[in-house]
């Protein structure tokens, strides 16, 4: 599925998710949408003294911020499957939130 084909709050996820990998030039970018409407992303970071997916330091950044919950998430990367831990950490605020899952270009290929 495309970006345009989606709910335009949840393509804007995907574009910033892609920004944020762009950016970086990370493994993944990830952004999260809180229950008032605010985004936050993220991209993977790999320090020495510190490692975390692009989806965990997005729900890190939102979490800092204050957020009590999610609607939405989306992680852009050319992994087939989101990583385990940062949706963990989704489901820790908001069970039900759907996390797209989609490739560099952009594509949805997965909703977890």
């Amino acid at each position: 599925m495309s970006a345009a084909e989606l709910d335009p709050e949840d393509a804007k996820l995907i574009t910033l998710a892609r920004s944020a990998r762009g950016r970086t030039g990370a493994a993944e970018g990830a952004a999260v949408r809180d229950t008032d409407g605010r985004t936050y992303l993220a991209a993977t970071v790999a320090l020495p003294s510190l490692r975390l997916s692009a989806l965990q330091a997005a729900v890190a950044a939102a979490v800092s911020s204050g957020v009590e919950g999610l609607e939405a998430a989306a992680v852009v990367s050319a992994a087939e499957t989101v990583e385990e831990a940062g949706l963990t950490a989704v489901r820790d605020l908001t069970p039900s939130a759907p996390v797209l899952l989609a490739g560099p270009d952009g594509t949805v290929r997965a909703t977890a």
